[in-house]
């Protein structure tokens, strides 16, 4: 791995050490771990909403998190710095900004745009 991108190794690692805490307590609270759920059936109807948001943020979570694990990835294997599309280099701003990106930002933009018509 080159030097130059330690620093950003290190930002991304302790990234993925916060996600992983953050998702262990979104996994104690989506369980109720704490406490069951309540008995009124009003304040069912808010923790059940309270659970689709965790859901959410989880799912979030999870995919920022396989991102910087496929960025670690690609520096152990030479490759970060270069689109995963095109091969060509990432700006070192774009890098800068997002540590975690894959991709330079005209191949993000067609990425974007293709993954918005599927939906």
């Amino acid at each position: 791995m080159m030097q130059k991108y330690k620093p950003i190794r290190r930002q991304l690692e302790a990234r993925l050490a916060d996600i992983q805490q953050r998702l262990a307590k979104i996994s104690l609270d989506r369980r109720h771990a704490n406490q069951p759920l309540n008995a009124d059936f009003e304040e069912q109807a808010i923790e059940l909403e309270n659970d689709q948001v965790l859901d959410a943020l989880d799912e979030q979570i999870r995919a920022e998190m396989k991102q910087i694990e496929r960025t670690l990835a690609q520096m152990d294997e030479g490759m970060y710095g270069k689109c995963e599309d095109c091969g060509k280099p990432i700006a070192a701003k774009r890098m800068e900004a997002l540590p975690h990106t894959t991709r330079c930002i005209d191949c993000e933009e067609k990425f974007q745009q293709m993954r918005s018509a599927a939906v």
